[in-house]
């Protein structure tokens, strides 16, 4: 007897045992709560011409996107409420201000082309990580094309590029990303016609992709979009009427590369081309091509960046932006054969105010191929434009 009793409490103990390391077990395993974040940025900056109208009808500044109002001006708020669960998550990306109304200017369609509430409407999307290697995200996002982006946190000088200006800004649809290897990735997405983001009004798609190589020292992302962005290719679903015609289809190619050349100095340089073809007209029953070449533009930007100090940084930005065959009518100056560029020369400073603040002061000059594009304070015609700009970017 004295055996059956220690052989039962010694199965007991173990027992207990067993199960007391089970649930240790249990609680080491209790996975980390997900995040919920708000982050932005609020900006505001002066600006004036030199030799240049500052007021009225003839005030002037360059056709590419941000920083171009006279005066003490804003720039834009930005908040962004993030959830990051383990698998999945969301971001509702909102803006305030003059930037940011330019940046989502394809966005007020559901108020019939009044101001609604999609009108502050940067980003919004969610996304779900389907394993170590793909993640899927559904919604509008910004655009994965360029050297610069929206918020000017993340843009070393204040204004913008030309082609940065003229790519797309914002994309709605779906996109898969790929972790290929620890340096190499792809992503593939299927879209709304660019910039359009609350639905789709045109009832065309547009396909994107983008791979990209990174290491510690920089990376180098190689971008494309494709489609038919103005719908009205297809006459059977009542894209053209009798006399109208259609653009063709638009292709764009984006190369985008930065790296470190020295703790102290960095080089990023930007080049893409964009062309969509002649398309169509309709004539009585029948869509006929439209004779002649595509029209686009195409450029080239290079980012040199030189850390002085912890707190400031000086930046030079060449950018040479070129249209071609009517290709963006009126942002540059153009022969008779809608043929024109510009060349600009931006130089920015950085300089850190504690952890938050910078401030931004930038010297800019743009000169067109044409003589007549700008005006001079005599407003006779000009080629080139000057210009000052300081700007105060505050980040949380």
């Amino acid at each position: 007897m004295k055996k059956i009793q220690l052989l039962i409490f010694a199965s007991l103990f173990s027992i207990s045992t067993l199960s007391f390391g089970q649930e240790v077990i249990i609680v080491e395993e209790e996975k980390e709560p997900s995040k919920f974040s708000f982050s932005g940025s609020v900006d505001a900056y002066f600006r004036t011409n030199f030799g240049a109208p500052n007021k009225g009808e003839n005030f002037q500044a360059p056709a590419s996107s941000f920083g171009n109002l006279p005066g003490f001006s804003l720039g834009m708020a930005n908040i962004i409420a993030t959830y990051e669960g383990e698998k999945v998550g969301a971001v509702a990306d909102l803006v305030f201000g003059p930037r940011g109304e330019d940046a989502v200017f394809g966005s007020p369609l559901y108020a019939g082309g009044m101001a609604g509430s999609s009108q502050i409407v940067n980003q919004l999307y969610v996304y779900w990580n389907v394993s170590d290697v793909v993640t899927l995200t559904f919604g509008n996002f910004n655009t994965f094309l360029g050297y610069e982006v929206i918020s000017p946190t993340a843009n070393f000088n204040y204004s913008t590029s030309y082609m940065f200006s003229y790519g797309p800004f914002s994309h709605t649809g779906l996109k898969a990303d790929f972790a290929l290897s620890d340096k190499w990735s792809l992503m593939t997405a299927v879209m709304n016609p660019t910039d359009m983001t609350e639905f789709n009004l045109n009832g065309t798609y547009t396909l994107g992709a983008q791979l990209g190589y990174s290491t510690d020292a920089g990376s180098t992302y190689l971008n494309f979009v494709y489609g038919d962005q103005d719908g009205k290719l297809d006459v059977d679903q009542g894209g053209l009427v009798n006399g109208q015609s259609s653009l063709g289809t638009t292709f764009q190619v984006d190369l985008t590369t930065g790296f470190n050349l020295t703790e102290a100095l960095y080089l990023g340089v930007n080049t893409t081309y964009n062309t969509t073809a002649a398309g169509e007209v309709f004539n009585g029953s029948d869509a006929q091509d439209i004779d002649g070449d595509g029209s686009g533009f195409y450029g080239f930007a290079g980012y040199l960046q030189a850390s002085t100090s912890e707190n400031f940084a000086i930046g030079l930005r060449g950018e040479y932006f070129s249209v071609f065959n009517g290709g963006l009518d009126g942002v540059v100056g153009t022969d008779a054969n809608g043929d024109g560029n510009v060349f600009a020369v931006t130089l920015s400073g950085n300089a850190k105010i504690g952890k938050n603040l910078t401030l931004i002061p930038e010297l800019r000059l743009d000169t067109m191929s044409e003589e007549d594009y700008f005006l001079n304070k005599d407003l006779a015609g000009s080629k080139s434009l000057s210009s000052f700009l300081l700007a105060a970017v505050f980040s949380f």
